[in-house]
């Protein structure tokens, strides 16, 4: 009897530990990660993009559903869902994996976990090659670091960014909105990535030289004994625009060949140019490495080496830093 008495109850306790064990479990589990504004993460502090800048910069990307857009340090996701509720696919890249799971069930929330995808990876160590649109709430020395894989990108790729510029490759379009929700965070800055012209391309009327700088470029048509200047050279992706003389040319770059019209005294005719000399690397990517050698920890002694090399025209300078497998290249 006693011993079926201590049998019965030991099943009641264990039934009884198992029930309490249950609700705790379900208890915790109902506490959802809630972010703190300023809290830490890998490379910066969380704050979150105002709604009023979120519908912005995606206007400012003319964001449509055949786009792919890829957010940089996507917190809590709002900008992912933004994008998809446009019938734009949307991924989202964050090293916090707290708050991939809160995007996703964000996400779920808004009915847009088809369009919307979040994984928990490193942007440093992330392929976005494959994105028409890149949106970004960073710092302006990540953005350098990250400047010159944003320049390998397909040109037309637009690149948003919330606050932070790129230093000397001027903003495309800039755009400020009014909100209470904005505070100090309310200029979002649109690059367009631009073809790679610089180099020497070889016309029916010459042979073109081109020196170019981010989205602008200057140069010079060697015409038997002649050579003129080219002016307002512009770049928009690959539409390509220059004038030299009275002359204008617009068109539009796909690798090594560009073609267009030709407005000269009123009449209109065709032009074709084909590359037949490609700079080693675009100038303007170089000017990125001091950024990269200060986020590195390289030390003032080191930078005052490479800016000398530099200075002085090697072919190549090797290996800086292991981390980075930093090269740098022509001046």
């Amino acid at each position: 009897m006693v011993s079926s008495r201590f049998i019965r109850q030991s099943l009641l306790m264990l039934c009884l530990s198992m029930i309490v064990a249950g609700v705790f479990v379900q208890a915790v589990a109902s506490v959802e990660y809630e972010p703190k504004v300023g809290q830490e993460g890998k490379d910066v502090i969380w704050v979150p993009t105002c709604q009023e800048l979120v519908d912005k910069m995606l206007d400012m990307a003319k964001v449509t559903p055949q786009d792919y857009v890829i957010d940089l340090g996507s917190g809590d996701g709002r900008l992912v869902i933004t994008a998809a509720k446009r019938g734009a696919r949307a991924l989202g890249i964050e090293y916090n994996p707290d708050m991939v799971a809160l995007s996703n069930r964000n996400a779920a929330k808004e009915g847009v976990v088809d369009k919307a995808q979040f994984i928990k990876a490193d942007i440093f160590e992330s392929d976005f090659s494959q994105a028409t649109v890149i949106t970004m709430f960073l710092m302006p020395e990540i953005n350098l670091e990250l400047r010159p894989q944003i320049l390998n990108l397909k040109p037309g790729t637009r690149i948003v960014s919330n606050s932070f510029g790129m230093e000397e490759w001027a903003a495309d379009e800039t755009a400020t909105v009014e909100g209470n929700d904005c505070g100090t965070y309310s200029t979002a800055y649109l690059w367009v990535v631009p073809a790679k012209v610089e180099g020497i391309w070889k016309l029916p009327q010459g042979e073109l030289t081109l020196k170019q700088t981010f989205q602008t470029f200057s140069g010079t048509l060697e015409s038997g004994a002649r050579i003129m200047p080219i002016t307002n050279g512009k770049l928009n992706g690959d539409l390509i625009s220059f004038s030299i003389g009275n002359t204008n040319y617009i068109g539009r770059v796909s690798g090594s060949t560009m073609q267009g019209t030709v407005e000269s005294g009123g009449s209109t005719t065709k032009w074709t140019a084909t590359q037949v000399h490609k700079a080693f690397r675009a100038p303007s990517e170089k000017q990125n490495i001091l950024g990269l050698l200060l986020r590195a920890k390289v030390t003032t002694q080191q930078i005052g080496q490479v800016k000398a090399a530099s200075n002085t025209s090697l072919h190549l300078i090797g290996t800086i830093y292991a981390r980075f497998q930093l090269v740098i290249f022509d001046s």
